[in-house]
């Protein structure tokens, strides 16, 4: 069986080298925060292209801090896309703000900016933009439209390490980047992860000293704090991971090329990858009229593939209480009802990309 993403093969690939690193943490017992995760912050703010790089828990931490650095809390609005992971409304709740959903587009299923500005009210305090599947929403609009209001825009990176739009990367456009290295990202730790990328000092200090229990100095805390501090043996082995991210992106690229190209089923819709973006296919999603049907074909073939995501934010229940309904955002809605997220991954084989590609298009739908 073909699974829809095998991090085995590149553990084994590099065994002695993260089983190295590990080792190197243990020797000094650097294993909360210190020494090994201040390096890994050192080296992912040079590859992202900006002077800070805080490394913490997880992405969804990541997105708490960077609301709380921006000065959100009771009785804010932030607004985010319906047609995301759900970690990207939890950073807003976080900070006891109200998330505002706004659909996605029909073609590239980012943000639709021309649905920002109806949602902006007094107490509208930021935009946050997510990169979903390693697509780039489309950043200039959404900042052309914050900055006439006055808002702040966050990128939800979580997805999308190394993506570039208009020649900069993710994570250095907006105010604020909120990376996640959960296992499966395109750059992972082997267990939990997540980075807040910034440009000013003051948004550093306050990330750092809110992940790190409200403090500056042990025992004194200046602020309500977190214990959100990345791992030691995390940042050593997201250190060994970095050398290998661009050569990962690079071979996703070509299968995601691949499949655009060569997956040719009318009855398969791609998403649009627009020409001033560079995507890195963390995800490949597809939308079929039958996505169950579709899962148990390609299962039938010898291939896994999941849904990412069978219900939009704007409906979760654990959102109820704000008042949305079927009909609100209808691009978001269609796709969570349609997606279907096909095998890639930077290991797989010539082979496996074609017998992928073979199944997608003898797909009948019967």
């Amino acid at each position: 069986m073909l699974k829809r993403i095998d991090l085995s093969r590149d553990f084994q690939k590099h065994r002695e080298e993260y089983l190295k690193a590990i080792e190197a943490v243990c020797e000094e017992t650097a294993f909360s925060g210190g020494k090994y995760a201040d390096q890994f912050d050192r080296e992912f703010a040079e590859y992202v292209g900006v002077p800070y790089a805080a490394g913490v828990n997880n992405g969804t931490s990541a997105l708490h801090c960077a609301m709380a650095a921006l000065g959100v809390g009771p009785g804010d609005e932030v607004i985010v896309p319906a047609n995301t992971y759900i970690a990207t409304a939890w950073g807003v709740s976080y900070t006891g703000a109200t998330p505002v959903f706004v659909d996605c587009t029909a073609d590239t299923w980012e943000i639709d900016p021309d649905k920002i500005e109806e949602k902006i009210t007094d107490k509208t305090k930021g935009i946050i933009g997510v990169h979903l599947y390693g697509q780039p929403f489309e950043f200039s609009k959404v900042k052309e439209i914050a900055d006439r209001h006055g808002l702040f825009v966050v990128e939800d990176c979580a997805q999308a390490h190394g993506a570039g739009y208009e020649g900069r990367m993710a994570g250095s456009l907006g105010d604020i980047g909120c990376f996640s290295f959960y296992p499966g990202k395109n750059l992972y730790a082997f267990g939990e992860g997540g980075s807040v990328t910034c440009k000013t000092q003051e948004h550093f200090d306050t990330v750092t000293t809110m992940k790190n229990q409200g403090c500056h100095v042990r025992y004194y805390h200046d602020m309500i704090g977190y214990n959100y501090r990345l791992e030691g043996i995390q940042g050593a082995v997201l250190s060994v991971s970095l050398k290998y991210l661009p050569e990962w992106t690079a071979r996703r690229r070509e299968i995601g090329k691949q499949y655009l190209r060569e997956i040719y089923n009318p009855l398969i819709i791609h998403q649009a990858h627009p020409d001033n973006t560079d995507p890195v296919f963390h995800l490949f999603v597809i939308q079929v009229e039958n996505p169950e049907h579709f899962l148990a074909y390609m299962q039938e073939k010898g291939m896994e593939c999941n849904r990412h995501y069978p219900v939009p934010c704007h409906l979760q229940k654990a959102y109820a209480s704000l008042g949305y309904h079927e009909g609100d955002c209808p691009n978001a809605e269609k796709l969570a009802k349609h997606c279907i997220t096909l095998p890639l991954f930077p290991e797989m084989t010539a082979d496996e990309v074609q017998l992928v590609i073979d199944a997608c298009n003898d797909y009948t739908g019967e």
